[in-house]
C-alpha cells in the first residue's frame, strides 16, 4: 500500500536536505573546491585530448599530461608577471602614504575655507598611520604567504584530479549507466553533452574576454599615463571572473592608486571612466558576441548564485557559482518535474528564442535596423 505524505512534510524534508548539503559542502571544502575546479578544467580540456588521441594518435596519459603542463605554464607566467608588478608596486608605499597625508591636509583646508569646519588635528596622525603602510604591508604579506601556502597545497590536487577524471572518463561513464535504465541512457548522455557544451563555451569564452578586456583596460590606462597600467589592466580583467563585483574592485584599486600618486580627483575619475567604458563594451558587445547565449541565466539568478557561492566557499565559490548554476539549469531543463526551476533561472532572451524561434538583443536590433535602413536607401537609389 502506497503511503501519501503531506505536502508540507515533503517540502520540509527538501529544505532540511538542502541545509544538510550546504553543511557538507562547507565541511569538506578542502576536497570539494579542488575537485570542482578539476571538473571544469577536465570538461574544457576534453575536446583537445580527444583530438590528440584520434588525430595525433597519442596515448591517453601523454595527451592528458601535455594539456595539463600547457595550462600550468600559462597560469604560471601570468602569476609570475603579476607578482613582479605587485612587488614593484609595494616599493612605492612610502610615497603613496605621503601623498595621501598631503591630500588629507588639502581636504581639511578646503572644508575650513568653504564651510568653516575647523581641522580636527588628526592630519599628522593620518600621515603617520598611512606612512606606516610599509610595516602593515609587510605583516599582511607574511600572513598572506601563510594562507597562500595552504591554498597552493590545496590546488596541487587540481592537476591530479584533472588527470584522474580524464583518464578514467570511460569508467565514470559506465558508472553513471549503472543508475539509469537502458532506454534512458541516450537522454542522459545528451544532458551530459549539453553540460559539457555550456562549460566549454563559458570557460573558453571567458578566457578570450579576459584577454580582450585586459588589452582595452591597459590601453586606456596607458593613454591616461597611469603607472603600472598593464598590471592594473590585467588584474581588473581577471577579476571579471567574479560577475558584477569583480569589475568594481578592479576599477577601485587603480582609481585610489592614481588619486594617491597624483593628488588630483579628476585623474581618479578618468580612470573610473575608462573602466566603465570598457565594462560597457564587455557587457553589450564583447561577451554577447563571444560567449553567446550558451550560459543563458538572468541577472537575478546570477547575483543570487554569486552571493550563495561566496557564503559557502568564499572567493572560490564566487568564481564557481556561474558555471555551476548553468550546469544545474541544464539538468533542470532535462528533468520534467524540475523544468519550472529551469524556467525561473532562464534569461528572457532564451524564453523568447523558444517561443518565437529567434532572440535579438538591443544591439542586434540596432544593427539589424541599420542594415534595413541601408537596404532601403540602396533600393531608393535604384528606383531613382
Amino acid at each position: 500500500m502506497e503511503i501519501k505524505l503531506p505536502a508540507y512534510f515533503k517540502y520540509t524534508v527538501i529544505i532540511l536536505g538542502i541545509l544538510l548539503l550546504i553543511w557538507l559542502m562547507q565541511m569538506f571544502k578542502s576536497v570539494l573546491v579542488p575537485l570542482s575546479f578539476a571538473m571544469l578544467f577536465a570538461l574544457l580540456l576534453l575536446p583537445v585530448i580527444r583530438d590528440m588521441e584520434t588525430k595525433l594518435k597519442l596515448p591517453r596519459p601523454l595527451a592528458i599530461l601535455i594539456s595539463i603542463v600547457l595550462i600550468i605554464l600559462v597560469l604560471g607566467m601570468v602569476i609570475w608577471f603579476l607578482s613582479i608588478q605587485l612587488l614593484s608596486l609595494t616599493s612605492e608605499l612610502d610615497t603613496i602614504g605621503s601623498n595621501i597625508g598631503d591630500l588629507v591636509d588639502k581636504v581639511q583646508q578646503f572644508l575650513y575655507r568653504k564651510f568653516g569646519i575647523m581641522p580636527s588635528g588628526k592630519s599628522e596622525l593620518v600621515r603617520n598611520a598611512v606612512g606606516g603602510l610599509q610595516d602593515i604591508a609587510t605583516t599582511f604579506l607574511g600572513n598572506t604567504i601563510s594562507v597562500t601556502t595552504g591554498a597552493i597545497a590545496a590546488f596541487t590536487l587540481v592537476p591530479i584530479f584533472v588527470f584522474c577524471l580524464l583518464y578514467y572518463r570511460d569508467h565514470l561513464q559506465q558508472f553513471m549507466f549503472q543508475f539509469v535504465a537502458k532506454d534512458r541512457r541516450s537522454s542522459m548522455m545528451q544532458t551530459v553533452e549539453n553540460i559539457q557544451s555550456v562549460v566549454q563555451s563559458y570557460i573558453s569564452g571567458l578566457m578570450i574576454v579576459i584577454v580582450i578586456v585586459s588589452l582595452l583596460n591597459a590601453a586606456g590606462l596607458l593613454l591616461l599615463g597611469v603607472k603600472y597600467a598593464i598590471f592594473f589592466g590585467i588584474f581588473a580583467s581577471i577579476l571579471t571572473i567574479i560577475p558584477y563585483i569583480g569589475i568594481l574592485i578592479g576599477a577601485l584599486l587603480p582609481a585610489l592608486f592614481t588619486l594617491a600618486t597624483t593628488g588630483h580627483l579628476i585623474d581618479a575619475v578618468l580612470v573610473v571612466g575608462v573602466f566603465m567604458f570598457v565594462q560597457f563594451l564587455e557587457g553589450n558587445f564583447i561577451t554577447p558576441l563571444i560567449v553567446g547565449s550558451k550560459v543563458s541565466l538572468n541577472p537575478f539568478a546570477a547575483i543570487v548564485a554569486l552571493l550563495v557561492g561566496g557564503e559557502i566557499w568564499g572567493a572560490a565559490g564566487m568564481i564557481l557559482s556561474i558555471p555551476f548554476i548553468a550546469m544545474l539549469k541544464v539538468i533542470f531543463d532535462s528533468y520534467e518535474p524540475l523544468k519550472p526551476i529551469g524556467f525561473l533561472l532562464a534569461d528572457i532572451d532564451e524564453i523568447a528564442l523558444k517561443r518565437h524561434g529567434k532572440v535579438t538583443s538591443w544591439f542586434q536590433e540596432i544593427w539589424n535596423g541599420l542594415g534595413r535602413g541601408k537596404k532601403n536607401k540602396d533600393n531608393g537609389k535604384e528606383n531613382l
